[in-house]
């Protein structure tokens, strides 16, 4: 991150970094290939304590900040996350957590999201046709009654989920419902992904039935608290980016110069520098607009949706290439299972097709310009 970081934020983030490092070292990443869960609860319920998951959330429902920007906060744990390609529902909990509460919705599944002792389920994205940011499962209502059906796609941990914080279409309008994991009519398929430690379901809704009461806000007229949810989910998307770009650079470079051709370490090559200086740029641009998106949502800039879809489309982009070109510097020992390269590019992976490629964005920002332009006449 380029950021400016007060004393308490340098604290927060360094304290952060230093317990990933204890708790999921490469060794334990490793391990959690297998676990079906991908990672421990006593991990998860520690992090929350250290703040990881009340960073969103007022303070009148426990919320607890750590400087004026909660988002920004946040922005800095997701940016260690990727550089440990770290596991645990970081982004579902804050999102779902800070949802509920500025909705003023069951102060108790707050209170679990905060403690780290529930995990709940963001049950948003759908896959193609669906470009994943324009839900089509059914709400309707059926007296004192919500009727729910269709499929979300991919859920972050939604085989261990609690509750699911659902957005479907009613009418013309988005609706949001709390449904409980163990709700009649609704099942968990595991889904298998790229990533070591994240673990993902397609969540499906047949025909589930819930009181009026499980509304999140009212019906039909929740397309405002969604576009907030999705700006929020993509800054942790793009810091986590930029945090596994940021490690595979370093490795990269640290094996340039300690590894050797001809007697001379390769980072003195005049090719590889060049090829350096332009991972470099991608690096310090995605850092930047990472950075610079983050801080328009935290403010509720007029402009926040078109910056942060500007950088999920940039980092989506040149993020994985920079990775790749990585890989290829390394040589051969780069794409083998034992180097921890791969790791990285894992978690960049992934985040690149989470919540929109760079294509949908891309889309989305034409979007964003052409109705400025219209209202310009």
């Amino acid at each position: 991150m380029l950021l400016e970081l007060s004393s308490e934020q340098d604290l927060f983030t360094r304290t952060t970094a230093r317990f990933l490092d204890g708790q999921v070292p490469v060794t334990e990443l490793r391990r959690l290939r297998d676990d079906p869960v991908g990672f421990g609860k006593d991990y998860w319920r520690r992090g929350a304590e250290l703040g990881w998951t009340s960073l969103l959330v007022p303070e009148s429902h426990g919320g607890v900040a750590v400087s004026d920007s909660g988002l920004i906060d946040l922005s800095l744990v997701a940016f260690e996350f990727g550089k440990h390609a770290a596991p645990g529902p970081l982004l579902s909990s804050n999102v779902i957590a800070s949802t509920l509460a500025l909705t003023n919705t069951r102060e108790d599944l707050i209170a679990g999201l905060l403690e780290g002792t529930s995990i709940a389920g963001w049950a948003f994205s759908e896959l193609p046709p669906n470009d994943g940011l324009h839900p089509g499962l059914e709400i309707r209502v059926e007296g004192n009654e919500l009727v729910l059906n269709g499929i979300k796609r991919p859920v972050e941990s939604a085989a261990q989920a609690s509750f699911f914080l659902v957005t479907g279409r009613t009418g013309s309008g988005l609706t949001q419902v709390v449904v409980p994991a163990d709700t009649q009519g609704v099942s968990v398929v595991a889904m298998r992904n790229v990533d070591l430690t994240r673990r993902f379901g397609a969540v499906k809704f047949e025909n589930v039935r819930l009181p009026v009461g499980a509304l999140v806000g009212d019906l039909g007229a929740a397309a405002a608290d969604v576009e907030r949810q999705l700006q929020q989910a993509l800054v942790v998307l793009n810091a986590e980016a930029v945090g596994a770009m940021q490690r595979g650079f370093d490795m990269t470079v640290e094996w340039s110069f300690d590894r050797y051709s001809f007697g001379r370490p390769l980072a003195s090559y005049q090719a590889l520098k060049h090829r350096f200086a332009q991972m470099a740029t991608w690096l310090q641009a995605s850092h930047a607009i990472s950075d610079e998106a983050a801080r328009a949502v935290a403010s509720d800039s007029p402009d926040a949706g078109e910056l942060v879809s500007a950088a999920k489309a940039y980092i989506g982009q040149n993020g994985v290439e920079l990775l790749q070109d990585c890989v290829q510097m390394h040589g051969g020992i780069g794409v083998t299972y034992e180097h921890d390269l791969h790791l990285y590019l894992r978690r960049g992976t992934l985040n690149r097709a989470l919540l929109g490629t760079s294509d949908v964005h891309y889309r989305r920002v034409a979007n964003f310009v052409a109705k400025k332009e219209a209202a310009r006449g």
